[in-house]
């Protein structure tokens, strides 16, 4: 009988997981160190100081996730492009320390890569093409041996950043390499270059999910057929930028995921990068969304509302990431331009209330509590949710366990 009970228990459990799944809510927080450095004053929203931002982040923000980039010789004279190895080591390391989950961010590039810049490395210029698949391994390779080795080995690995044109263009800002989703030209180069960075990850974080990271997010056929043409890489996640003023409306939006998701079915989707202007919005925008989401506090938090609303449901998606959220130019501009889309007021620093709307895209957990197995329920007792039982002194991973009888999520 009490196998019976422990079995009903079980099955009970793995029916509600699979309906269930907890999602991931957190942002990019790879100028946090660069803001702390400068002293900039961050506070609640009673105006009192906030020390160690990772910890409000996780503690009050809802926060389980977090993402680091990492350029391979960052160019500091762009904005923002300060994250060598030393830097991002330290931030991941402080990240996982905190209890979040870490997306790293494989940039490839000495500054910023994105559908319209995809530079190779200035050091990587006079390597034959036909050796970047193995540098781009090796590399790879020797980054996340030295996260495992801190301590700060990642859950999420992107194998580079905005890539739906290919990577490692150039050199001496020439286009060439790139890839177009109606063309056959290089992308065999391309799935070569993903194949052999996957394969670094694989070997070294086994446990990691690795993402392919585009941003046609407005334009489905484009980004069907670049996934369709990576058929051939080893890959977990499909992840997506969505900002609306390029990327369109969330009806738009919702559409590309179902799509994507009937599409490549055995792909869960992430949007690893989001956010909304605090302020102005942009007189180049595609889309003016300003009698939507006005550009101000209340109009950002109405936007992440709407966001996390529109996808909180769709069992295939794994979670959303807001882009800076740490930007506060208070009293120190470290960023500048304002980018105008901190989580900050930039006019006293305090938090603003969009900071917690992402949480909401946590509360998804059907309670179990109240289900025990019975006598197997002992003191110190940790099961896996497929029932498999742990011992007491176990370090788990994240996830969703039964420890005495009761669901707790790490």
């Amino acid at each position: 009988m009490k196998r019976h009970v422990f079995t009903l228990f079980i099955a009970l459990l793995v029916a509600l997981s699979a309906q269930a799944q907890e999602k991931y809510a957190g942002g990019d927080i790879s100028m946090l160190p660069s803001y702390e450095s400068a002293n900039v004053k961050y506070t609640d929203a009673e105006g009192k100081r906030i020390d160690n931002l990772i910890t409000y982040f996780h503690d009050k923000a809802g926060f389980n996730i977090a993402r680091v980039r990492l350029f391979v010789n960052p160019n500091k004279k762009d904005v923002g492009v300060v994250q060598d190895l030393e830097y991002a080591v330290a931030l991941s390391k402080r990240i996982k320390e905190a209890g979040l989950a870490l997306l790293f961010d494989f940039h490839y590039s000495d500054t910023w890569a994105d559908p319209k810049a995809q530079w190779i490395p200035a050091a990587w210029t006079s390597i034959p093409d036909a050796a970047l698949p193995d540098t781009l391994y090796q590399y790879t390779k020797r980054v996340l041996t030295r996260l495992v080795a801190e301590g700060a080995t990642p859950d999420f690995i992107q194998t580079g950043n905005e890539i739906s044109y290919g990577m490692l263009w150039g050199p001496d800002g020439k286009r060439n390499y790139y890839c177009h989703y109606d063309k056959d030209a290089n992308w065999e180069r391309f799935c070569k270059l993903l194949t052999e960075a996957g394969k670094a990850c694989r070997e070294i974080c086994p446990d990691a999910k690795i993402i392919i990271h585009t941003e046609r997010t407005n334009n489905w056929n484009g980004t069907m057929k670049i996934y369709n043409r990576l058929a051939s890489v080893d890959y977990d996640i499909i992840g997506l930028s969505y900002y609306p003023e390029w990327h369109n409306n969330l009806l738009s939006l919702t559409s590309v995921l179902n799509s994507i998701h009937a599409t490549f079915a055995d792909k869960p989707v992430m949007i690893v990068e989001t956010d909304y202007y605090n302020n102005w919005y942009p007189e180049n925008a595609t889309y003016n969304f300003t009698s939507t989401w006005p550009a101000s506090p209340a109009g950002q938090k109405k936007f992440l509302d709407d966001l996390v609303a529109a996808v909180k449901d769709l069992d295939y998606m794994t979670g959303i990431l807001y882009w800076f959220p740490e930007e506060n130019p208070y009293n120190n501009r470290v960023y500048e331009p304002w980018y105008n889309h901190g989580l900050f007021n930039p006019n006293t620093g305090k938090v603003s209330d969009a900071l917690f709307s992402l949480k909401a895209l946590r509360n998804n957990l059907t309670s179990v509590e109240n289900v025990t197995p019975a006598t197997d329920a002992a003191e110190g007792t940790v099961y896996t949710i497929d029932g498999r039982r742990l011992s007491s002194d176990a370090v788990l991973p994240h996830g969703l366990y039964i420890i005495n009888g009761k669901k707790a999520v790490r």
